[in-house]
């Protein structure tokens, strides 16, 4: 079967957590597509050079989740070039036999328009910022500033900016827990696996 399911969304809303659970709880392979960014961002350098010569073990940094890797991706993440050199990669990755649950910021609108599910998971700036805060730790503040100060490029970029596909479920999680939103999430794409396999094989 392949099955694809598009998961967009801000930084801290939860997509993540979302991702991983529904992967795992269909049995499909996860791409948090974020980590390319990130990977990027990291490596330094040429981000195009970065982009193009990228290897699973650049995914494999410790360093990755921090809040400079996250600006270090935002800001790479504008370069049309670099955002060229990924897109195969994830697209392959997304139409692969098996099923495949794929994370960002462009998935459903961008790489995987196709998507059999696609989702678009937020919540409100306050709501992420204390959750980064309580990640990260530092000054709260300072944190929230920089959560909006993310949003404004990540959402303001001329090539492919973040916001729902027309066709996405929005799963708003400033007052669900995990458990809560993950429940929602399953649930949609069950549905949609239903649907899908009543059509026939494709």
């Amino acid at each position: 079967m392949i099955f694809t399911v598009a998961i967009d969304g801000p930084a801290a809303a939860g997509k993540g957590t979302i991702s991983r659970a529904v992967a795992q709880r269909f049995g499909f392979a996860h791409l948090d597509t974020g980590l390319l960014y990130r990977a990027v961002g990291a490596k330094g350098g040429d981000p195009v050079v970065a982009a193009q010569t990228l290897t699973p073990a650049d995914l494999m940094r410790d360093d990755l989740r921090s809040m400079a890797a996250g600006q270090a991706a935002s800001r790479v993440a504008v370069i049309p070039a670099v955002r060229a050199a990924l897109t195969d990669f994830q697209r392959r990755f997304a139409r692969q036999p098996g099923g495949a649950v794929l994370d960002g910021r462009d998935i459903g609108t961008v790489i995987c328009p196709e998507a059999e599910v696609k989702l678009y998971v937020t919540a409100s700036p306050e709501v992420r910022a204390h959750r980064r805060w309580l990640e990260v730790g530092g000054d709260e503040a300072r944190v929230l500033a920089e959560v909006i100060e993310r949003d404004a490029r990540d959402m303001g970029r001329d090539d492919a900016p973040l916001r729902a596909a027309a066709d996405a479920v929005v799963i708003d999680t400033s007052a669900l827990d995990s458990d809560a939103a993950i429940g929602r999430a399953i649930s949609i794409v069950q549905a949609a696996i239903a649907m899908d396999r009543a059509h026939g094989p494709r």
